[in-house]
């Protein structure tokens, strides 16, 4: 029997790739670089299984191809607002993702931005790398304290349960959330975390705000300038999720004016494209999308889609179906 011929977008983990190759005829882009829309509609031509990352768009247009032989979508990341899952399920075409393996790796980099931006660590490293610095004096580079200050985390699923986890009994901060499906009572206790009734209210309370929400059209641009404007003078808004949550030049008006102290940014509008506005802020802490990038991580990542494709292909559901 053929095995089911599957086509991998971007380059995995030597190792995970080696794992898929032993269940399917695989092929790999050898030169990692994003595919464009055509080679996408070819893939979905070509071949049974598309295995796409979330530098890949799958929409309406490129899901239209014809004839149609992809039969799933294995997608490497756990979020999918890249792909139009309502056009997919309309056309037959299964999608999962990889949740779970990823939760600590991307609050760990939440944490690393927060703890960055309030203490001007990328300031300092600049200065150091580039010769300026003059020595230990009682006015430089002063900081913001972390311990002790609140968190607000807006959304509140498994990554902001694993920064709510680090930040209150790590650092000692309060936590408060927005989530319109929020956790038992019991799960919040655990994680000193309190709910409020809106996003607004959060922003008005928290010395920190981390953004934990999925990318959708709904959330595009969910933290506005007048949200930002509503912010406790002095905060700080680190976001991990997705880029276009953040409506990016509001942010960064908002870092020039001073109605924020800071940003910590892992993700932008557009990327690796971002606005060269963001590139003259000092107050911003900037990261190339590192939230997954271990080597744990990413290993687990393309073994979880192994694993659902070879669900899918046995004739079982895959655990992390999405449609």
């Amino acid at each position: 029997m053929n095995k089911p011929k599957v086509i991998v977008t971007r380059r995995w983990p030597a190792a995970a790739e080696a794992r898929l190759q032993e269940s399917f005829d695989v092929t790999l882009n050898e030169a990692d670089v994003p595919m464009s829309a055509e080679q996408l509609k070819d893939a979905l031509r070509q071949y049974d299984a598309v295995l796409p990352t979330v530098t890949d768009p799958i929409g309406a247009d490129v899901l239209g191809a014809e004839p149609l032989r992809c039969k799933i979508l294995g997608n490497f990341g756990v979020g999918f607002n890249h792909i139009d899952l309502e056009t997919a399920k309309a056309r037959g075409i299964t999608v999962t993702n990889t949740p779970d393996v990823l939760t600590d790796c991307t609050a760990d980099i939440a944490m690393t931005l927060m703890l960055m931006v309030a203490r001007r660590a990328g300031e300092g490293e600049r200065e150091v790398r580039a010769g300026r610095w003059t020595g230990w004096r009682p006015t430089h580079l002063i900081g913001a304290k972390i311990t002790g200050k609140t968190l607000g985390l807006i959304g509140f699923g498994r990554i902001a349960r694993a920064m709510a986890k680090k930040a209150h009994h790590g650092f000692d901060m309060p936590v408060i959330f927005y989530d319109p499906y929020p956790p038992s009572d019991e799960v919040c206790r655990s994680l000193g975390a309190s709910r409020r009734d809106s996003i607004e209210a959060v922003l008005r309370e928290a010395d920190f705000v981390a953004l934990h929400c999925p990318g959708s059209k709904e959330n595009r641009h969910l933290i506005n300038a007048e949200r930002l404007a509503q912010m406790k003078p002095g905060a700080f808004l680190i976001n991990s999720a997705r880029g276009d949550v953040v409506d990016n030049e509001a942010l960064i008006q908002a870092l020039k004016n001073g109605t924020l102290a800071g940003a910590g940014l892992d993700v932008f509008e557009g990327e690796p494209k971002l606005n060269p506005g963001f590139l003259e802020l000092e107050n911003a802490v900037l990261f190339p999308h590192l939230g997954s990038a271990t080597a744990e991580t990413r290993l687990a990542m393309g073994l979880r889609v192994v694993d659902n494709l070879t669900a899918f292909f046995a004739g079982e559901t895959p655990r992390d179906k999405l449609v």
